[in-house]
């Protein structure tokens, strides 16, 4: 399945409609694994977008998430949805005080709920762990906004789907990584931001955008009903440590370290915030139940790679 996955598409899915709501890097990536198997289809809110998903095969539908009305004509439309639209950048939890969320669910479930739904969300709900190794089981502790923002959708997610038969595959993930994507590590390299020393040092998690479009893809097909899936590789460092291996990968210098006291002086607080975290996800859901192969199970495999079609 899915250009060496795990097995062919069966023969009775290969027409179905997949929907894309939040088609970015990794929409685009699950899309190209799904091409010609499935008719895609992504919620764009920026007409401006519409040439550019259109080279890719997929159908746009111009909407909007702010505006209820204009999420209309997704009634009945997608057999499945892989869904990576964030939720609100402000505020807490209340998903009822979230038009976005409230409005996307109403649409998809009227006529004929979809079949699957799989939501992306972050490791980030489990908070500070103290460095132990989290699975599934673990009980959520969000200690930030938008960790809290991200279980509350999870729960709601969840809930609507027992409501309407969907089947929902919520993935937990981490930093997202790969060469020809933006923002990675090697801009932050650049700008000198410094890392903790070792002994304030913080573990982190990671996954190659290429794997994570593998999972969820696969989700779509293989995730099980209402389950929560950690998706990361087998990597097990700490954040510092990551760093240093980035640049010796790039030739670029190490960053700073510097201590944990003091150390809202010399960072952003987004950044900061990250650094108050340490836990090693443990990823058996994602190999047992999604059956995922790895392309790049560490992050040392996968800074050596070239960017290459998923």
């Amino acid at each position: 399945m899915f250009n060496g996955v795990g097995g062919a598409l069966p023969a009775r899915f290969r027409r179905a409609r997949v929907l894309i709501v939040g088609c970015g890097d990794v929409g685009l990536r699950s899309a190209r694994l799904l091409a010609g198997r499935v008719r895609l289809l992504a919620l764009t809110s920026s007409p401006e977008r519409v040439a550019a998903l259109r080279a890719h095969g997929i159908t746009p539908l111009v909407g909007d998430l702010d505006v209820p009305g204009s999420l209309q004509r997704l009634a009945g439309l997608a057999d499945r949805v892989l869904h990576l639209a964030p939720p609100p950048s402000e505020g807490l939890t209340d998903w009822r005080r979230d038009p976005r969320s409230r409005a996307l669910a109403a649409a998809l479930a009227r006529r004929r709920a979809p079949v699957a739904l799989v939501y992306g969300s972050t490791s980030g709900v489990y908070g500070d762990c103290a460095g132990a190794r989290v699975d599934e089981t673990r009980p959520p502790a969000p200690a930030t906004p938008r960790a809290w923002r991200r279980w509350d959708a999870e729960q709601q997610w969840r809930l609507w789907g027992r409501r309407t038969g969907a089947r929902v595959s919520v993935l937990r993930i981490p930093g997202i990584y790969a060469a020809d994507r933006d923002g990675g590590p090697a801009q932050r390299l650049l700008r000198g931001t410094p890392v903790l020393r070792p002994e304030d040092d913080v573990y982190t998690n990671h996954i190659h955008a290429d794997d994570l479009a593998r999972a969820c893809a696969l989700a779509l097909w293989r995730g099980r009903p209402q389950r929560v899936v950690n998706v990361c590789d087998d990597t097990e460092l700490k954040m510092g440590d990551y760093f240093d291996l980035v640049a010796d990968r790039l030739g670029l210098p190490r960053p700073p370290r510097i201590p944990r006291e003091g150390a809202e002086r010399h960072l952003p607080l987004m950044v900061l915030s990250f650094m108050n975290e340490s836990r090693r996800l443990v990823n058996r859901r994602l190999r047992e139940e999604l059956r995922l192969r790895l392309r790049y199970p560490t992050v040392a495999h996968g800074l050596v790679a070239r960017p290459t079609a998923v």
